[in-house]
């Protein structure tokens, strides 16, 4: 089987329902998501996206999330793998430049100005929105314990960024994209417009590649595989039906959210390509809340995910269509046995996988 793996945006509480979501994938299919022959990520889903491809178990970010320490585990660089953060690196620093000043890209404002049919609505406003202010360098920390430099050793990673003059998306990876630092391109797909500081990549800005679609689905849809699995934190299965002033941008964004991916899904299947679509419940929804850049309780909503994208993967269609996944190193879709100082070294699972034909 070919297999694609695509994760969505969501902010911080996306990345939560992720983590837990992968691992529910894990341990239901006993298939490692890392070796998926394409894997896209998109803001959040890129960050989860790129330490799954790059070697890190699922498994064991739901450990490091949950607060354990991991005597003996170090990271890329040598240093103990319970430093890192916590929250994948979603901290709020401020970006040592000027402040900003009227629209954060004139030249995407003005694009869209004169022609706005051809731009999605999110597009028109982040060329008029204030630069954001907050540095990524903190993203791509994370990012630089797995790998250190360069891309990640699996070549089927896409990361998805919006270009902050222009507004095409750019899946960094795919073949033809500008070349990029895995961190860099992370944290180009992560820059929330108006919150993060844009990221610049070969002379060029990019900003967070939700802004062109919140999943990037359709990316897939002509590389010829048979099966895609999509978790996409920004829409539901249950939508928000409280009226409550304060609900009224999460019910827009999640509406446009899963239009489009049901659209892109359309696609996928058009093609020939069986899609497995999984999304956040009530019980997701309650538990993220209307504030997904909040770290605050990531572990409630990493809990919560694992039971409740375990519960879909168990639903007769999605079971039947995944019932032919191939069967992962154990080590990386279990956590091993015995203490920490006795599991095999991250950099051992590492996964370096050929790009599909």
């Amino acid at each position: 089987m070919k297999i694609g793996l695509v994760l969505g945006a969501g902010g911080i509480q996306g990345g939560a329902w992720l983590t837990g979501g992968l691992d529910a994938l894990a341990e239901e299919t006993g298939w490692d998501p890392s070796e998926a022959d394409r894997v896209v990520g998109t803001s959040a889903g890129s960050m989860m996206g790129a330490l799954c491809a790059s070697g890190i178990p699922p498994w064991f970010m739901v450990a490091h999330s949950r607060g354990e320490t991991f005597e003996g585990v170090v990271d890329a660089n040598g240093r103990p793998a319970g430093d890192a953060d916590r929250a994948a690196g979603a901290r709020f620093e401020l970006k040592r430049t000027w402040p900003p000043i009227g629209p954060g890209s004139w030249r995407l404002a003005l694009r869209t100005l004169s022609n706005p049919r051809r731009y999605t609505p999110a597009t028109v406003a982040i060329g008029w929105l204030p630069r954001g202010i907050f540095s990524t360098e903190s993203l791509k920390d994370t990012i630089r314990r797995v790998v250190p430099s360069g891309w990640s050793p699996h070549s089927g990673l896409w990361i998805v960024a919006c270009d902050y003059t222009t507004g095409q998306r750019v899946p960094f990876g795919r073949r033809g994209a500008p070349p990029a630092e895995l961190a860099d391109a992370v944290a180009a797909s992560c820059a929330i417009p108006g919150i993060y500081h844009p990221v610049t990549i070969g002379g060029r800005r990019y900003v967070d590649g939700g802004v062109y679609s919140a999943s990037n689905l359709d990316l897939l849809r002509n590389e010829e595989l048979d099966l895609v699995i999509c978790l996409n934190p920004t829409s539901t299965l249950h939508p928000i039906r409280a009226i409550n002033p304060r609900d009224a941008f999460n019910i827009a964004f999640q509406r446009a959210s899963g239009r489009r991916l049901g659209s892109e899904a359309k696609k996928l299947r058009a093609a020939g390509t069986e899609v497995v679509l999984v999304q956040p419940t009530s019980e997701d929804l309650e538990a993220m809340g209307p504030n997904l850049m909040r770290a605050s309780n990531r572990n409630r909503v990493i809990e919560v995910a694992r039971r409740t994208v375990a519960a879909q993967l168990r639903e007769p269609r999605n079971r039947e269509l995944l019932a032919e996944l191939p069967q992962g190193d154990p080590r990386k879709v279990h956590r091993p046995e015995g203490p920490p100082s006795e599991w095999p070294p991250l950099a051992e699972l590492q996964t370096r996988r050929a790009a599909p034909r």
